[in-house]
């Protein structure tokens, strides 16, 4: 069984784009020049069930029409596939899945370039335009895009084919590995489990935003914005890159800087493709809880370049790391957040707009000023909201679970590194994201660790013009940890209590104290706590409290406040709880029908100890809000 697996993993690896990417990963928006065309909706679906999971490459089934091929059901996209039916093995399944859809495209655009664009699909993805192989990605959280003009037809049908395969290896980010079950006497012909390393569900399919979109042939290929501040006025230095069609005239370029009411603030446009702009008496970018009345303020930069016209969002802010501190404007910024997961029921992990909605309420309810996109990145619009409403985020790659040996060889390496870039790329000029975390607790104990995340951490630097800080979440210690000496703020993970003396909330105060002071005295860095947390069933109650009951969160939930409190005069910069909300998890005997962590329920419910949290986290605001003299003072939450 294994032998006839080694193919279908050599197609995935091997298999290269036939339309290279240009530089840029700019998320489609109208304009003057663009037309943005939403592909959302129902597709054709239906999943490679052969005993090899490659029966659907040996018969072409990007060459005619999904329906021609066999049984296709209706499937939603942007969605999970695994929750939306009720077949066990479809919501199990591991292996290619296939989606097809027709389209026609406007006569209109023949003399455009034409793009093809999605938002992610997970894990591996492989793209057909009317047969003819248009794009592959690897990798299950950021976008992929290719030029589709020789491939569609302007005066008929067009049919989009799309093959995803979800199964985790050695080498994917997140790992896994797949073990076969030979022994006929206990297990049916070609049985295999998909060990995963890491503790929520491998959700799959095309997960967000398919769009169809159209450029100038000369085009805005990126746009790179940083930002300072100078006394009043915010400073903006901008790059923009070109792809300028053979022929074409020389470049035109004009940039301004429009403020949130339209305004144009820049006082004469530029005409260049990489210039610096001042703003006097600028409005910065600020988290809602230090300044309400500029929280997610943004501007936009304007870009023409001959003819091609692009709106990039930006806000003007400056992070800063001390070894006591985390700057935001040169103000100290205390996180008091949540680790959350893209994850809700019947969507998985599928783009919705209600449920980022009500996320983004919760979090306010909560009094929540930041959040790690824990352990992948987010959607684009998940982080537009952050951006929008003045939610600082650390951005997190989907390094999790790298814990083997296997983990650390140079594919995988390089396999980390591109993942950076791709997720540096897309997020660079966000005023939320203050942060990059290039893993979520690896085994920064194992010799080959300390080399591979130098490299990784290195290369992370390299490509943020900004500067913003790096780290990982860590959950070794103090004392056998190899990879912390290179970052710039010590993330830890404990559960005190609850993997280790369970129960027994005694012991968290001193186990934590203890544990913060010897990594301080390592590193001499600042610390955040990434992770703490315990599995309460909502509605389960026990007085005098115990494991599992709401009760027993809340008093764990305290215990580690009073250390918190003791060390935030200190050195530590942040607390974040685990989790969000309760979210879905492979099956095993520890998980009750998923992880149970959350404050929150799946449905976005408060726990006890939600309300325990916003007790906490409005106090904080009001208490570390920093005073300006034009702002009145009166309690920013009451």
């Amino acid at each position: 069984m294994e032998g006839v697996w080694r193919p279908l993993r050599f197609l995935v690896w091997s298999v290269l784009p036939v339309s290279a990417l240009c530089t840029g990963i700019l998320y489609p928006r109208d304009s003057e020049s663009r037309v943005v065309k939403d592909l959302d909706g129902m597709w054709n679906f239906r999943a490679d069930t052969s005993s090899t999971r490659n029966q659907s490459f040996v018969d072409q089934w990007w060459m005619k029409p999904l329906s021609a091929t066999g049984d296709v059901i209706p499937m939603p996209v942007p969605s999970s596939y695994n929750d939306i039916t009720n077949d066990k093995s479809l919501r199990d399944f591991v292996g290619w899945v296939w989606y097809d859809r027709d389209l026609y495209v406007s006569k209109a655009w023949q003399s455009e370039r034409v793009l093809l664009r999605f938002g992610s699909a997970h894990y591996y993805a492989m793209v057909w335009v009317n047969g003819q192989q248009v794009m592959t990605h690897d990798g299950g959280h950021l976008p992929f895009e290719g030029q589709i003009n020789s491939a569609l037809s302007f005066s008929g049908v067009n049919r989009i084919t799309v093959a995803v395969n979800n199964t985790l290896l050695p080498t994917t980010l997140p790992p896994g590995s797949l073990t076969f079950k030979t022994d006929t006497r206990k297990y049916p012909l070609g049985y295999f489990v998909q060990n995963v390393q890491m503790d929520f569900f491998n959700y799959a399919g095309i997960h967000r935003h398919v769009h169809l979109y159209t450029t100038p042939n000369t085009f805005i290929d990126d746009i790179t914005v940083v930002t300072s501040i100078r006394g009043k006025d915010g400073v903006v230095t901008y790059s923009v890159m070109e792809e300028k069609a053979s022929g074409d005239a020389p470049t035109n370029v004009e940039v301004t800087i429009e403020d949130r009411d339209g305004n144009t603030v820049s006082a004469q446009p530029s005409n260049r493709l990489q210039d610096t702009i001042v703003i006097p008496n600028a409005r910065l970018w600020w988290p809602w809880t230090m300044k309400p009345d500029d929280a997610g303020y943004l501007y936009t930069l304007k870009v023409n370049v001959s003819g091609d016209i692009y709106r990039q969002p930006f806000g003007i802010r400056t992070v800063k790391v001390t070894d006591t501190q985390f700057l935001i404007n040169g103000l100290p910024f205390y996180c008091h957040g949540v680790a959350k997961h893209e994850d809700s029921d019947i969507r998985g992990k599928g783009l919705d707009y209600p449920l980022i909605a009500r996320d983004f309420a919760m979090l306010k309810w909560l009094g929540a000023n930041c959040f790690r996109t824990s352990h992948y990145p987010y959607a684009e619009e998940i982080m537009d909201q952050a951006d929008q409403q003045g939610i600082v985020v650390i951005d997190e790659s989907p390094g999790v679970g790298i814990v083997r040996p296997e983990n650390f060889g140079p594919v995988s390496l390089a396999h980390h590194k591109a993942v950076m870039a791709e997720m540096v790329q897309r997020d660079k000029n966000r005023p939320s994201v203050c942060m990059w975390s290039v893993a979520n607790e690896p085994a920064s104990q194992l010799p080959q660790a300390e080399n591979y995340f130098k490299e990784v951490i290195s290369y992370t630097r390299t490509l943020d013009k900004s500067g913003r800080p790096v780290t990982f979440v860590a959950n070794q210690d103090y004392y056998n940890d190899l990879v912390t000496q290179f970052v710039d703020v010590i993330c830890l993970n404990r559960y005190y209590g609850w993997y280790s003396d369970a129960g027994h909330t005694e012991v968290i105060h001193l186990q934590l104290g203890e544990d913060f002071a010897n990594w301080r005295s390592k590193h001499n860095k600042p610390i955040m706590i990434t992770e703490y947390g315990a599995d309460t069933i909502a509605g389960l109650h026990q007085e005098p409290s115990f494991t599992f009951t709401e009760e027993f969160q809340t008093d764990f939930m305290s215990e580690y406040h009073k250390t918190f409190d003791k060390f935030r005069s200190q050195f530590l910069v942040g607390e974040m709880v685990w989790n969000f909300a309760d979210f879905m998890t492979v099956q095993g005997v520890t998980r009750v029908v998923g992880n149970r962590k959350g404050v929150l329920t799946r449905q976005r419910q408060p726990k006890a100890s939600g309300h325990l949290l916003r007790s906490r986290y409005l106090s904080l605001a009001n208490s570390t809000r920093p005073v300006f003299p034009t702002e009145p003072s009166e309690p920013l939450i009451s």
